[in-house]
């Protein structure tokens, strides 16, 4: 087997471990093979493990070039937009791996007096309903299986039927109601019929809530074994009712989500029609004028279906992350090329809601996925080291942010990339103590001080580039830092926003010149410098919460020696809260259980001293 161009160690690393599609491609940008799995990073893995691979599986890893990943949220989901794409693209792989049989329906016979579900390929011929087309055989039978467990309708051949003297073993099993014998009337069968119809109309809350009703009026009436039955049917659908979100309803209707971060944009389309999910693709603008996600939204719709009219259906409902600007304008002109009312929603709820959060996440990752890939990372380096003409090309960076609440529970973040992404186990994270409260000058002093002293003992690598969030100030803090540890061939550069504090408008301040420098918006250096500055800021953010949480939980008692987890609760139920306590006396404080003269004394001279 030829080595594969695909770096697939890298792309692994950020792979999901959710449901979904993952579709295959070669250096040409031609689909190989798309897959579906319930966890796409072990799925994906088994792929490029060093043996066990059969020939067909071998060539195939040899071609790929990129791959990429559409989340679901369940593997039924990814199922049938895996089916859905096999039908629409034909990768080679596929149809060699495959059989490309028609797709699967289930009919149910409408001439009977009994009538019969079962499995159909082919012409619709016979006389009857038909619900489909499924994905595949096995989601059909999976569907027969649950509806004979459930509402007991015959599966069984007219021949086999029309020749029963006594009830089968299906019967026996409690998947039958034996019709063929005569062990349930017509009108019984009828309401198992009606009720399986709906649940593959998709009405299974209606079919549970007419059966709480019926069982109910069975037990008014004392037929408690009839009772019995629904209440059983009822328990199953219950244990296997799933709720699918993409076809929830019937409808055509596009899912636009946007997602931004280090200066790049991110757009997942979903196309939503009759109901099912038929696709999607992430589109990532390379020259983003507009600085808001509204002004984004309202450009990329516009040309999405206007000025590449023709090639996008425009849906009846359009659902979007952020309202678009000029949205009634925007709509109109839609309605215009369409021929029809078009309407474009932002706050959606139920299944509308979860269609949206799955666009999100499926922009999110995709933009992930783009931004620590292996190439991309290089070429950003690249482009920063000619940005800032530094003397060797950068392979480590190392960026700091500090984060508190009006001065409360400061925490100072360290993150860490290279050329391959974010390093995560090099992050560090530091409680900063003994600082006048909401000084980030004095922050920023003693976390560098921390880290570097550290790092001159040989705990990691020096970076090549030290990037601190903010402007002169932080800077000047760094420098000194340095200074005193004696640390040279370390460039220092201050990232800090500018007047209109948006994304794309930052000034770059160096150490030591003082030369300051704004790159252009679509810089992938400048890309860079976002990604790990607002890497940083996430991470000193999250630290933040997590320290300032805990200390609000804390109580005074627990820094006061000799009183542990059980002489506080003893303190607590006695008094009921620690106000009590701190107004409490030193003879009341010894009537508590375990309290002695000398620890009572203690705590008291603590407390008001």
């Amino acid at each position: 087997m030829k080595p594969s161009v695909f770096d697939s160690d890298n792309f692994l690393r950020q792979a999901s471990t959710r449901p979904g599609v993952y579709k295959m491609y070669d250096a040409e940008e031609e689909i190989l093979y798309v897959g579906k799995a319930k966890d796409i990073k072990k799925r994906v893995t088994s792929y490029f493990r060093a043996s066990g691979l059969d020939s067909k599986t071998m060539l195939l890893v040899s071609k790929i070039s990129s791959i990429e990943t559409t989340i679901t949220n369940t593997e039924t989901e990814a199922l049938i937009l895996e089916q859905t794409l096999i039908k629409e693209e034909k990768p080679p792989f596929n149809i060699l791996m495959r059989d490309d049989k028609s797709y699967p329906f289930i009919f149910l016979s409408s001439k009977d007096k009994f009538p019969r579900l079962a499995i159909h390929r082919g012409s619709k011929k016979k006389q009857g309903r038909y619900f489909g087309p499924f994905p595949g055989a096995g989601s059909v039978r999976e569907s027969l299986n649950l509806l004979e467990k459930v509402f007991h309708v015959r599966q069984c051949e007219d021949s086999y039927f029309r020749n029963r003297s006594r009830a089968c073993l299906q019967y026996q099993i409690k998947r039958c109601s034996g019709p063929c014998v005569g062990l349930v009337s017509e009108e019984d069968y009828a309401d198992d019929v009606r009720h399986s119809v709906m649940f593959l109309e998709g009405k299974s809350n209606e079919i549970a809530n007419e059966l709480k009703d019926k069982m109910q009026k069975l037990s008014e009436i004392k037929k408690f074994e009839k009772a019995a039955r629904v209440r059983d049917q009822i328990r199953d659908l219950r244990v296997v009712q799933e709720r699918q979100y993409v076809s929830g309803e019937k409808g055509d209707v596009d899912v636009i989500a946007m997602y931004r971060d280090a200066g790049i944009v991110s757009i997942q389309v979903i196309f939503i029609r009759d109901g099912l999910v038929l696709g999607n693709k992430n589109y990532y603008p390379k020259f983003v004028i507009e600085n808001t996600a509204a002004g984004i939204l309202y450009a990329f719709i516009a040309q999405f279906y206007i000025q590449e009219q023709g090639l996008h259906t425009i849906p009846r409902e359009i659902i979007v992350s952020d309202t678009p600007d000029e949205l009634a304008g925007l709509e109109a002109a839609l309605e215009h090329c369409a021929q029809h009312k078009v309407d474009i929603k932002h706050r959606v709820r139920q299944h509308r809601q979860k269609w949206l959060q799955l666009a999100l996440t499926n922009a999110k990752h995709g933009l992930m996925s783009k931004l620590n890939s292996k190439q991309s990372m290089e070429t950003r380096f690249s482009a920063l080291h000619e940005a800032v003409k530094s003397n060797k090309l950068p392979t480590r960076m190392e960026c700091f942010d500090i984060s508190h609440s009006a001065g409360e529970a400061t925490v100072a973040s360290c993150v860490v990339f290279d050329q391959n992404g974010p390093l995560k186990s090099d992050y560090r994270r530091f409680n900063i103590e003994n600082i006048t409260p909401g000084d980030d000058y004095a922050a920023m002093e003693q976390a560098l001080k921390r880290r570097y002293t550290r790092l001159k003992k040989g705990e990691a690598r020096l970076p090549d580039i030290l990037l601190v969030d903010g402007g002169k100030g932080q800077l000047t803090q760094a420098e000194k830092v340095l200074e005193t540890l004696n640390i040279e061939d370390v460039l220092l550069i201050g990232i800090a926003k500018g007047i209109s504090r948006k994304a794309g408008q930052e000034t770059l301040y160096f150490g030591g010149t003082r030369k300051e420098l704004v790159l252009e918006a679509e810089s992938p250096a400048l890309h860079l410098l976002q990604h790990i500055r607002d890497e940083a800021h996430r991470f000193a953010v999250t630290a933040h919460r997590q320290r300032r949480g805990k200390k609000r939980t804390e109580s005074f008692l627990d820094s006061i020696p000799g009183i542990g987890s059980k002489k506080r609760k003893e303190l607590i139920n006695h008094f009921g809260g620690q106000q009590e306590i701190k107004r409490a006396s030193i003879e009341d404080l010894e009537k508590v259980p375990g309290i002695s003269q000398a620890l009572a004394e203690t705590l008291y001279d603590i407390i008001h001293n």
